[in-house]
C-alpha cells in the first residue's frame, strides 16, 4: 500500500476515535485535537483538485471491481451516433417501464384506430358499439383542435353506419353454425296445449 494512503487512513481512524470520545462527554484537549484533526482534512480536501478526485474514485471503484459485467460492456451503446433527440429519456422510461395510455394524441389515436375493430369485436350490443365509435371521432376532432404542438393528427374519423355493418358482418362470419334440426320433432305437451288453444 501507498504510505501517503496508510497516514491518511490512520489519520482518519484517530478522527473518528476523537469524535466518539468527544460525543461521549471528552475533555478540551481531546476536544482540540479533534478540531485540529479536521482542520487538516479539511485542507487537504481542499487542496485536492476535482480531477484527482475524481481519478481516484474511478480506481478505487475498478479495484472493488464495480465495473465487471456491467451490461454493455464491449458492446456499443445503444442511440449513440444517431441524431438528437430531446426526449430519449422519456422515451427510454416509456420502453423499459413498458407504459401504455401517454404520449402525444396524435400517435395515440393511430395506435387506437389500428386496434379499433378488435375493440368493437369485443362489443355486444349496436348500442355500445356505436358509444365506443362517438367516442373514438369526438377524440379525433379535440386532437385535431389542440394547439400544443406535437405532431400533425391523421387520423380519420369512422363512419359510425359503415362501421356497424362492418361489425355485423364480422359478429355474423364469427358465430358458430347452427346445428341442423331434424326435420321431424316431437312436439311436448307444451306445443299441444297450446296449438290446441289457439
Amino acid at each position: 500500500m501507498d504510505p501517503d494512503n496508510n497516514a491518511f487512513r490512520r489519520k482518519l481512524e484517530r478522527s473518528a476515535e476523537l469524535r466518539a470520545v468527544r460525543s461521549w462527554g471528552g475533555s478540551a484537549q481531546e476536544d482540540a485535537e479533534i478540531e485540529a484533526a479536521d482542520a487538516q482534512e479539511r485542507e487537504k480536501r481542499r487542496k485536492v483538485d476535482d480531477a484527482a478526485r475524481v481519478e481516484y474514485l474511478v480506481r478505487d471503484a475498478m479495484a472493488q471491481g464495480k465495473f465487471d459485467n456491467l451490461k454493455y460492456a464491449g458492446k456499443p451503446i445503444p442511440g449513440l451516433g444517431e441524431r438528437y433527440d430531446p426526449d430519449w429519456w422519456v422515451k427510454g422510461l416509456i420502453q423499459r417501464e413498458q407504459l401504455s395510455g401517454i404520449g402525444p394524441p396524435a400517435i395515440l389515436l393511430r395506435i387506437e384506430d389500428a386496434e379499433l375493430d378488435a375493440k368493437l369485436d369485443q362489443q355486444y350490443t349496436e348500442g355500445q358499439v356505436r358509444e365506443t365509435l362517438e367516442d373514438f371521432n369526438k377524440r379525433v376532432i379535440e386532437a385535431r383542435r389542440q394547439l400544443q404542438g406535437g405532431p400533425p393528427v391523421i387520423t380519420k374519423l369512422r363512419d359510425v353506419d359503415a362501421e356497424l355493418e362492418r361489425w355485423r358482418e364480422r359478429r355474423a362470419a364469427s358465430a358458430p353454425p347452427e346445428p341442423d334440426l331434424p326435420t321431424e320433432t316431437k312436439r311436448t305437451w307444451w306445443h299441444r296445449l297450446w296449438n290446441g288453444l289457439g
